[in-house]
This record gives structure tokens, sequence and C-alpha cells, in this order.
């Protein structure tokens, strides 16, 4: 494996973040490369983000896919690891990250496991860890993710691997924050499952949360992370509440209505 081919570009897309950036980027400082993309943030996100590095990029959000592909195409080295902002490479995963390259990776893409902490609690259950949604560690021209709104998959044309080591998350500062977060999330899953012509049924309002609720506390075992879990899981089902309000609110609109608010900028 050529010396070019271990080196490492670190993706990470931001929005409106600033009291999360210094961390998360001084994680990233072992890097070969480091990019940031932005979304036109209204606080201080880009300017530290140069304090960083001179690669910072100023991109529309569209949705978290199409903006993830975009980023990775900036990156000028074939392995890409991806963070978010309010995720932190702990030494731990960069050694690991920096072995398998230097050895010659077994895979063409790497799931990561994260420790999310909530309310000052690393949750070890509620379904929060190990936490695997994208591969964070991976080949650019094997892997690319799928161009929806929010809670984007991938596609991956090799092979998937595991790494041991974590990487911290820190998703919501406080309940505010969760709050405000949630606010838009379920807006665009909303317009997601009317782009993907879902019905709503009012049912969803009592049914879904509810299960969303006995699913985190009672059979991924939130209720042993004490209170937190126990919030964490109320605080799940009034999002999944919420999204569907809001997809009944969208489908009670003309059709021309839907379509333009459906493919507005969030």
């Amino acid at each position: 494996m050529s010396e070019s081919s271990r080196k490492i570009s670190a993706v990470v897309i931001a929005y409106n973040d600033e009291p999360n950036m210094q961390a998360c980027l001084g994680s990233l400082a072992w890097a070969d490369e480091l990019i940031v993309v932005d979304s036109h943030s209204s606080d201080r996100t880009a300017e530290i983000s140069r304090e960083f590095t001179d690669k910072v990029f100023q991109n529309d959000f569209v949705g978290f896919g199409k903006l993830r592909n975009e980023a990775t195409a900036y990156a000028t080295h074939d392995w890409v690891f991806s963070l978010d902002t309010d995720e932190r490479a702990t030494p731990e995963i960069r050694d690991e990250i920096l072995k398998t390259l230097a050895q010659g990776p077994q895979a063409d893409a790497y799931f990561v496991p994260r420790r999310n902490y909530f309310l000052g609690r690393w949750i070890r259950r509620c379904g929060w860890y190990p936490d695997y949604r994208q591969p964070q560690l991976f080949h650019k021209g094997r892997m690319r993710y799928r161009e929806d709104l929010v809670h984007e998959s991938f596609e991956l044309n090799g092979t998937l691997g595991y790494l041991r080591e974590h990487v911290d998350q820190y998703p919501f500062r406080n309940i505010d924050q969760y709050l405000m977060k949630m606010d838009r999330y379920s807006m665009l899953m909303a317009e997601e499952m009317v782009k993907r012509n879902r019905r709503f049924h009012w049912h969803q309002l009592i049914t879904h949360p509810a299960f969303t609720f006995f699913k985190m506390f009672i059979l991924r075992q939130g209720f042993r992370d004490r209170k937190p879990g126990l919030i964490l899981s109320g605080l799940y089902a009034y999002y999944t509440f919420v999204k569907y309000a809001k997809l009944w609110e969208i489908m009670r609109k003309p059709l021309g209505e839907q379509s333009a608010e459906v493919g507005h900028q969030t």
C-alpha cells in the first residue's frame, strides 16, 4: 500500500454549532486533510473552522445525504473519516484508524461504535449503543450516501468492516437543545415521508409514539440507564408524535402546496 493511499481526509458538515466546533475539529488534528462544509451558519461556526483549516466550504443545505456526498467530493485522499460536529475522535480511534490503514485495510468501509452522552451520562442502552448508522471510515471510491433529507443510509460497492474503538458523541447539550433539534428533524422527516409517498393514518399519532417509548425503555432496556434513559425515551416518543403531526399537516394541503413545502430548503 503506497504512502499516499494511507492518507486520510477528515470531513465535517456543520451548521450553527459554534459551541462544538473547537472540540470536534481539535480531535481531528492528526488527519492529513481537514475539510469543513458549512451551510451558511449565522454564528461563528465558519470562523472557528478557519482556525483549524483553510478548507472551509459553503454549501446550501439540500438534505443530509446530498450534503455528505458534496463534502466527500472535496476530499483529495482516497480514505475519508466522517465526523459530525457533536462528535469527538478519541485517541484510541485515531490509533486504530492509522494502524488499520498502515497494515492494509481488510474492508472498504468501517462502522465505528459511538458512545453517546446525555444529561451527563453515557447512555449504554435505549438503542444508543453501539449506534451504528453509517460507516464513518470509508474509501471514497467505494461508498456514497443515499440522498435522503435526514437519517440518510448508504450504498457500498465493497466489503464492510467494524472497528473496535469509539467515537464520543454529545448530541444534545440539554433538553432545550434536544427540542430545538427535533423541531428541525421532525419537519425533515415528515417531508421525507411525503417524498416517499407515505400516507398518514390517525392511529400513527398514538401507536407509533407509544411503541417508540416501549421499544427504547423496555425492549432496549432504557430503564437500566435510570432517569436519563426514561427522559430520553419520553423525548423520542414526543419526536415521533410531532413527526406524524407534521406529516398530517402537510398532507392536508393541496398537492401543489405539498410539493412546494417539501421542496423548500430547511
